[in-house]
This record gives structure tokens, C-alpha cells and sequence, in this order.
């Protein structure tokens, strides 16, 4: 099943890089092409997955993070970047708190 996968996964990569559609008949037409067995619902849900979007993009984007959080940084500094960048500091805080109550219940794993 892997190896099916991984020619549904190529047969969109080549579409994309054609400029082609990306549709369900076109990926289970190279697969077969391929010699390639693939059932014809895992075409159809790539084909719906990668609907409206630009795969090209998606390629050069893999381990970027996403944009939300470089968009949301130079955001908070404009708006008094001192106080954005304490609040991050309050919760770690908490959390530590929060960690040492549990050893203070006077037993421990190994006692």
C-alpha cells in the first residue's frame, strides 16, 4: 500500500509541475500508467486535499512553521513589545509553580 501511496503522491507532484489540474481521473491515469494499483477513493481524497492549492508553494514552504507567528511578532513589537514579551515569561513561571507543587506532596516514585 505504501508504494501506492507514494505514486499518488508523485503522479500530483507531476501534475502540479506540469501546471495541470490536479484531479482525481488524472492521478489514478498516471498511476495506471505506472502499472500501479490504487484504488480510486485515495485518488479522489489526494485530488480533494490538495484542491485550491498551490503545491508548488507547499513544496518551498515544508519546515518554514507556518507565517502566522512572524506575522504576529513584528505586530505585538509595534504595539509596546515589552509587555509581549513578559507574558510568555508570567506563564512559564506558572508552569514551574505548578511542577514543584507536585513535588511537595511528600512522597516520591522511589520512596
Amino acid at each position: 500500500m505504501a508504494s501506492a501511496e507514494l505514486a499518488a503522491t508523485y503522479a500530483a507532484l507531476i501534475l502540479a509541475d506540469e501546471g495541470i489540474e490536479i484531479t482525481a481521473d488524472k492521478i489514478l491515469a498516471l498511476t495506471d500508467a505506472a502499472s500501479v494499483e490504487l484504488e480510486p477513493i485515495w485518488a479522489t481524497l489526494l485530488a480533494k486535499a490538495l484542491e485550491g492549492k498551490n503545491v508548488k508553494d507547499l513544496l518551498s514552504n515544508v519546515g518554514a512553521g507556518g507565517g502566522a507567528p512572524a506575522v504576529g511578532a513584528p505586530a505585538a513589537a509595534a504595539a509596546g513589545g515589552a509587555a509581549a514579551v513578559e507574558a510568555p515569561k508570567e506563564e512559564e513561571k506558572k508552569e514551574e509553580a505548578k511542577e514543584e507543587s507536585d513535588d511537595d506532596m511528600g512522597f516520591g516514585l522511589f520512596d
